[in-house]
Order: structure tokens, then C-alpha cells, then sequence
């Protein structure tokens, strides 16, 4: 009696790719360090232009301005000389007043890492996808839009963003009335305007839709 062995059966172990996960994740990781490396960049390009802070805070200059247009005039000669150092001043009392209200503080990061992650860095290869629902980016948009507005406007963070400027621009326009600019050399720089603390918007929005974007197919 001839016993055969029993055949052996195919055994399929398929596991994923770990290559095609982490080339979906390329484009957004690509995205952030561009982020990243044009805001310090933009950063340092901007404070490089800042002026020493002993002039912004010498007291020889100080006097009382004699009429409202004499203040007004003194307000735009010295924006125009402290313009980083002014920018500098608002942005320590707007990040002062979300460190005393850490709430907002969390709310404020919340909103800004869904619009990072959710819009702006989101392949439109990819829909978002929540709770088994796919959304459309008009969908995604009006969603986040949505947040903003409640964020913004029915939470507390609205009023220290508010409070914050207002009291940094209350700031800056007493220093500049009472600063008297004749010692100031008021030099115009063009290139100010064009490279500002924002101007790291404009690199990544050219450089992520090219990340982002699948890689042309090709024919052999």
C-alpha cells in the first residue's frame, strides 16, 4: 500500500508595501520642510533688517509732540525706520497673550495644523475621508472654513487675538508719536516689501503643488 503525500498548498503572505506608503507620504514631508526652512529663512532675512534697539529706546529722542499731524507725521517717518523692530514688538505681546491663555493657545494650533494637514498639504489625489464619508474639496474647504468661524469668533480666541493687536498697535503708535525721527537717516527699502515674514507663502504655494503632484507616466 503506496502513501502519498499530501499536496501542498500555496501559501499567499501578502503584506503591504512599505515603498508604496511611504512614496504617498513623501510629497506632504516634502511640503513641510519647505515650509519650514522658507518661514526661517524668510525669519532671518526679515530681523537681519531690524534696527539696534538702543535707538528704539533712547530716551535723549523722546518729547512731546506739539499737534495731532505732528504725531501723525512722527508715527509714519518712525514705522517706516522701526518697521521690523515694530513687527518684532507686536508679534512678543500677540505670543505673550496666548501663552497666558494656553485654551486658546491649543484651539489656535488645532485650527492651523487642519488647515496644513487637511487642505493645504493633502494630495488631490487622495479625498478626505471621515467616519467612512468622503468629502470633495469644496466639502473639505467649507468644513474648515466652518471651524474657523467657530474657532475664531464663538471661542475666547478671537477676543486675544484682538486684544493683543490692539495693544501692540497702541504700542507702536505712542512710540512713534513721542520718538522724534530728525536722527533717523529714513532710508526706503524696496526689497523690504517683497521679502517680508510672509513672504515664505509664496515659495511653499509654488513648491507643493509640484510635490504633490503624481510623477508623469512613462512608456517603454
Amino acid at each position: 500500500m503506496s502513501s502519498s503525500a499530501p499536496p501542498v498548498l500555496p501559501i499567499s503572505n501578502s503584506q503591504p508595501n512599505p515603498t508604496v506608503s511611504s512614496a504617498a507620504s513623501e510629497p506632504q514631508v516634502t511640503a513641510i520642510r519647505t515650509l519650514i526652512s522658507n518661514l526661517s529663512d524668510s525669519l532671518r532675512n526679515g530681523l537681519s533688517q531690524r534696527r539696534p534697539w538702543t535707538e528704539l529706546t533712547d530716551r535723549s529722542a523722546f518729547s512731546k509732540p506739539e499737534s495731532f499731524s505732528e504725531a501723525t507725521l512722527r508715527i509714519r517717518k518712525n514705522f517706516s525706520y522701526f518697521r521690523i523692530n515694530y513687527y518684532a514688538v507686536v508679534s512678543l505681546i500677540l505670543a505673550v497673550s496666548l501663552l497666558t491663555n494656553p485654551f486658546s493657545l491649543i484651539l489656535l494650533i488645532g485650527l492651523l495644523a487642519s488647515w496644513i494637514f487637511l487642505y493645504l498639504f493633502r494630495p488631490s489625489d487622495q479625498p478626505l475621508i471621515i467616519l467612512g464619508r468622503t468629502f470633495s474639496d469644496f466639502e473639505t474647504l467649507s468644513l474648515l472654513a466652518a471651524l474657523t468661524v467657530f474657532v475664531v469668533f464663538l471661542t475666547n480666541v478671537g477676543s486675544v487675538l484682538v486684544s493683543a493687536l490692539m495693544l501692540g498697535v497702541a504700542v507702536v503708535c505712542l512710540h512713534g508719536s513721542f520718538r522724534v525721527p530728525e536722527d533717523l537717516f529714513m532710508d526706503e527699502q524696496e526689497n523690504s516689501q517683497t521679502t517680508g515674514f510672509l513672504s515664505f507663502i509664496r515659495g511653499v504655494a509654488a513648491i507643493a503643488p509640484a510635490a504633490t503632484a503624481p510623477p508623469p507616466s512613462v512608456r517603454v
